[in-house]
């Protein structure tokens, strides 16, 4: 299975002994990086990212990967063997995460190995950090604080965050293991002084920080991304010591302090988080200038202007006060590489300096990458992927619910619908859920936890809904995603691109459908220009027969909708104006309430409507839209009766009708005029 290189020249395998424990195996393994036989033999890996069983398998397999996707085999050799900075673009399902984690975990394994060596003298010590963001603090009174108060803090959740606490038990169990390993014999010592004040703690963090500095840092644009980086890099890692942490927002900082004490040698954060903690001076990230591998995910998303005011704070600061020379960087995105044309009023002012450096360039020098870097560019000209159909629907604002309703009918699969703001899918949830369509709402006013739940119960699902933001459109790896429906038209290209992403992943196929309105012309010329696209993208077949049954559903649905979200509107407005009335002591006056002018009557009234309005719904969505087959006690064949006219729902995937339509429509642009003159002919004898 493997090479190496030996001193009788022949292939010698090494057994591991299975009783070894998962901390110590990183390190016992063999001190030398061999070579893979088969597909992953170009990438010098080392030993720890194989499994215990002799040997014999890889740890990668685990996340599917049997061998290098073409940005891993072409960005691991540089970044690996020449310790390059990489820039990578490729397409949306490519590979990307391991193209990053697996040299982050080769360096950091190679770190280890030589840590047992005397600290350099070039490596400035912790006792005192000055920074040009942060107040200047001494360690000893800096570490001493903090330590009182992660102590409180981890009291006050002891009970709260239950989990943490069993991670880090295991964890203390793995080390008592490790030592056990190590140590031959026992040393009585007489008279021995024990000190367990938070000073002793201090000092003993302050040398567990020079001797487990945070190695591997990545940033992401959203927390849900995070995780599932964090899951990937921990597949690849999970025969080595290396311990990874998640920094998000949404979720508790006490948690979080305390997985930071426990010192993991890779990070991965939002901007905004790990900025709160840097500023609170945790003694993980006082010293920034040991980071070997500095990752940015969806860098083109990061450094936009006017987004994440922390992370240009945060690269600021690993390129002056914590700047390392020796440290690698690596930046990914599917549109890193994708140009925009200047708008012609623009090109037209002639004395106007117009920036025309590359967009690259600008993103290089935000990021800090001065030496040249391993540049990385396997997008297409479509930017999109070839197994990717593209389709779009002309219609007005107010039928894209009828358009919706009746492609989440007719084609049932794992689909997630995009739209451009927050209240759009509010109102979409509201209203799918009236029509018994079980939709996962996804927004950025969600709860962390929520946000999680909903994207585990869509993944486990095979037919469901998921509504959603641009929150979800970067980076997410949900397995089968079928359909992509843009509700709303995104504003970028990028985000087009993205949003389309999400399905025909790792070669599989997929849809995406454009619901265009009025309004959304302007942006789908621009994403259409903008990507080059050389035909037309082809209209979505509808079967206009069913239109009449899916628009009455909708529009029951939508009147219940509405008269629900008025009435919990004045409810929340109401009970927000007779709690601060309570508070304030004072009498409320009627005038100021909503809904004051309906009596009981009128609501008694509104009440049973809406109930005879849901109960004629029920009905109506219990009758089929979409009839398959009909029985019949007539002898026909299999004793049912097909009706050719009538569509059938789930027999024909959305692809395949879109291929059906397509060769339909080339095979009448093919016909010459002299047949079709014919044809016409004969239609009208006829």
């Amino acid at each position: 299975m493997f090479r190496g290189s030996t001193e009788s020249g022949k292939m010698k395998t090494k057994k591991m002994n299975p009783k070894n424990s998962r901390l110590s195996s990183g390190l016992q393994k063999q001190k030398r990086s061999i070579r893979v036989k088969g597909k992953w033999k170009a990438v010098e890996l080392d030993p720890s990212l194989f499994s215990e069983e002799g040997m014999e398998g890889l740890a990668l397999s685990s996340l599917g990967f049997g061998s290098p996707t073409p940005i891993q085999a072409l960005a691991l050799p540089p970044a690996i063997r020449d310790r390059m900075d990489i820039l990578g673009a490729a397409e949306t399902g490519s590979g990307k995460t391991l193209a990053f984690g697996i040299p982050m975990i080769h360096t950091i394994l190679e770190w280890k190995k030589g840590s047992d060596k005397p600290v350099s003298d070039n490596c400035e010590p912790t006792t005192e950090v000055e920074s040009l963001y942060l107040p200047t603090v001494r360690s000893e009174n800096g570490a001493e604080s903090i330590t009182e108060e992660d102590q409180e803090d981890s009291v006050e959740a002891e009970d709260e965050e239950g989990q943490g606490r069993g991670d880090s038990d295991e964890d203390a169990s793995e080390d008592d293991e490790g030592e056990d390993e190590r140590l031959g014999c026992v040393q009585v010592i007489e008279n021995a002084e024990f000190d367990f004040g938070p000073a002793a703690e201090a000092k003993e963090e302050s040398a567990g920080g020079q001797n487990q500095p945070l190695l591997g840092l990545v940033l992401t644009p959203t927390r849900e991304l995070a995780v599932q980086v964090k899951h990937h890099i921990d597949a690849v890692a999970k025969f080595t010591d290396i311990k990874t942490a998640v920094v998000v927002g949404g979720m508790a900082q006490q948690k979080q302090r305390r997985m930071l004490k426990r010192r993991p040698q890779i990070i991965i954060a939002t901007p905004g988080r790990l900025w709160d903690l840097i500023k609170e001076r945790h003694p993980h990230l006082l010293n920034l200038r040991q980071l070997r591998c500095l990752v940015i995910d969806e860098a083109d998303r990061m450094v936009e202007r006017g987004h994440f005011a922390e992370l240009e704070s945060l690269l600021e600061m690993l390129n002056t006060v914590h700047f390392n020379p020796t440290r690698q960087t690596f930046v990914f995105s599917a549109t890193l590489t994708m140009a925009h044309s200047l708008p012609t009023r623009l090109l037209q002012k002639k004395k106007k300096n117009l920036d025309q450096r590359n967009k690259l360039e600008i993103l290089m020098e935000k990021v800090g990458i001065k030496s040249k870097p391993k540049i990385i560019d396997l997008t297409r000209k479509e930017a999109t992927v070839e197994t990717l159909t593209e389709t779009r629907i002309h219609c007005q604002k107010e039928e894209k619910d009828f358009y919706l309703y009746y492609f989440l009918l007719q084609y049932p699969g794992r689909t997630m619908v995009f739209a451009n703001s927050i209240d759009c899918i509010k109102r979409l949830n509201s209203l799918l859920v009236i029509l018994d369509c079980t939709p996962l709402p996804l927004h950025a006013n969600m709860h962390q936890k929520q946000r999680l739940k909903n994207l585990e119960r869509f993944a486990e699902r095979e037919s469901c809904v998921l509504l959603t933001t641009d929150v979800a459109a970067r980076g997410l790896d949900i397995p089968n995603v079928q359909h992509v429906i843009h509700y709303q038209v995104p504003r970028t290209s990028e985000t087009y691109v993205h949003r389309s992403g999400r399905t025909a992943r790792a070669t599989k196929e997929g849809l995406s459908l454009l619901l265009i309105g009025p309004d959304d012309m302007m942006n789908f010329r621009k994403i259409y220009k903008t990507l080059g696209k050389d035909e037309e993208l082809p209209m979505f077949p509808i079967e206009t027969k069913c239109m009449e049954a899916i628009k009455e559903r909708v529009n029951l649905a939508r009147k219940i909708e509405k008269i629900e979200f008025h009435n919990s509107r004045e409810k929340q407005h109401n009970s927000w104006l007779k709690q601060a009335a309570e508070a304030l002591e004072v009498d409320l006056d009627d005038d100021l309430l909503l809904g004051r002018a309906r009596d009981e009557d009128a609501d008694r009234e509104q009440q049973k409507m809406v109930k005879g309005m849901k109960k004629h719904l029920k009905h109506l969505i219990s009758q089929p839209v979409f009839k398959n087959v009909i029985k019949t006690k007539y002898p026909t064949q299999m004793g049912k009766l097909s009706l050719s006219h009538m569509p059938r729902a789930g027999m024909e995937s959305a692809l395949t009708r879109v291929s059906i339509e397509e060769k339909k429509q080339k095979s009448k642009k093919s016909v010459p005029p002299q047949r079709k003159k014919q044809k016409q002919k004969k239609e009208k004898k006829q």
